[in-house]
């Protein structure tokens, strides 16, 4: 409203950031395109609700969907006015005590469940205040009671050389507790696949409860964030594969990966100028799409080596889910470039963790 007075700062970094974006066409970064799928659901009849400790401004200040009048305190959520028939959304700063908050927004994704409903872990290691939610009801209710949720958990996740607290959002074990195409388990790397994915979940015929590892450093990297086009075309990919650098057909290398590690990859293929390595990225894990796989790996007939590549530690992660998965698909042992196992997620010390790093990339592309 022009009588609403928004902070300078605020309304320089959503208001007239977000508009300088749109005019440019993009690249729109992952809190614009969750805005992108809030708005295009709540103008198409579904509403939405979100809660977590941060969630109205967003852990990482990436999201501002509440603001504030700086001279009244008076709130406004510029999404609840895009137009006059639009579903309603609600955004909510929950109290630090996941296991009560999640048990309430999973029994109201129970009630509403043709509402977008999404929970939001601060961190994605807080989701372990919440343990016993996500086992005793949204992994195994629908097997245990017949009780289908669509759910949304939204678990911040990424090794940046952060404390053990800050880094692991645990996505061992979601991918433990999968089995009977009970859960999703995503770990995405560009925008417009949140956007998309979050679309899906209110466009399919059936619910599922949904896990996403999301970023941190990417909320703003160019890198992870998307085209126009992107958007405007296309669907959610299960599985994607980089940039060919080479024809497939001169390909020694694939590397398979998930998650924010794929960049560090690519980044690391480009400054070395390596030509003989593909990366493939798998941003769904559970269930995984082994059709999609082989498609996308059909064309690197030649490659001699398949290796599995992750940044969290050996005992965590996704490697002891997927290993057997992709033995059994490429008929060959896979070796595994990462981490050594580890009694904490993350070292807390930002120099070791990033040789440590260093050494992750450079073993992916050598082992």
């Amino acid at each position: 409203p022009d009588d609403f007075n928004v902070l300078p700062k605020v309304k320089r970094i959503t208001v007239d950031r977000q508009r300088e974006v749109y005019e440019a066409g993009g690249p729109y970064d992952w809190g614009f395109a969750e805005a992108l799928a809030f708005g295009s659901l709540l103008l198409e009849g579904v509403p939405v609700r979100l809660s977590g400790q941060d969630s109205r401004r967003g852990t990482f200040s990436q999201r501002h969907s509440v603001l504030y009048d700086a001279k009244t305190g008076h709130p406004y959520l510029p999404l609840l006015h895009l137009g006059p028939n639009q579903a309603r959304i609600c955004a909510y700063n929950s109290l630090l005590s996941e296991a009560a908050v999640l048990a309430f927004d999973y029994g109201y994704s129970l009630d509403y469940p043709n509402m977008l409903c999404l929970w939001e872990a601060q961190f994605g290691d807080f989701a372990n205040g919440a343990q016993t939610v996500i086992d005793q009801f949204i992994v195994s209710a629908e097997s245990k009671w017949q009780r289908p949720s669509g759910i949304v958990l939204l678990l911040p996740h990424g090794y940046e050389g952060q404390g053990p607290e800050h880094s692991s959002a645990r996505l061992e074990r979601f991918l433990q507790a999968c089995a009977e195409d009970n859960i999703q388990v995503c770990n995405l790397t560009t925008s417009a696949q949140y956007f998309h994915v979050l679309r899906r979940q209110m466009k399919r015929d059936f619910i599922k409860p949904l896990i996403i590892m999301t970023p941190k450093s990417l909320l703003r990297s160019e890198q992870a964030s998307s085209r126009t086009e992107d958007f405007t075309t296309g669907s959610f990919a299960e599985i994607l594969a980089a940039p060919e650098v080479a024809p497939p057909d001169e390909i020694e290398r694939v590397i398979l990966c998930s998650g924010k590690v794929y960049y560090d990859l690519l980044n690391h293929r480009a400054a070395e100028k390596i030509t003989t390595a593909a990366i493939v990225r798998m941003e769904q894990l559970y269930p995984l799409a082994e059709e999609k796989l082989r498609a996308v790996l059909e064309p690197f007939s030649r490659a001699q080596k398949f290796v599995w590549c992750q940044e969290e530690s050996q005992n965590m992660g996704a490697w002891t889910y997927i290993e057997p998965r992709l033995r059994k698909l490429l008929g060959q042992e896979i070796p595994y470039a990462g981490r050594n196992a580890s009694a904490s997620p993350a070292v807390g010390a930002l120099a070791v963790h990033k040789r440590e790093q260093a050494c992750v990339i450079a073993e992916a592309f050598s082992i």
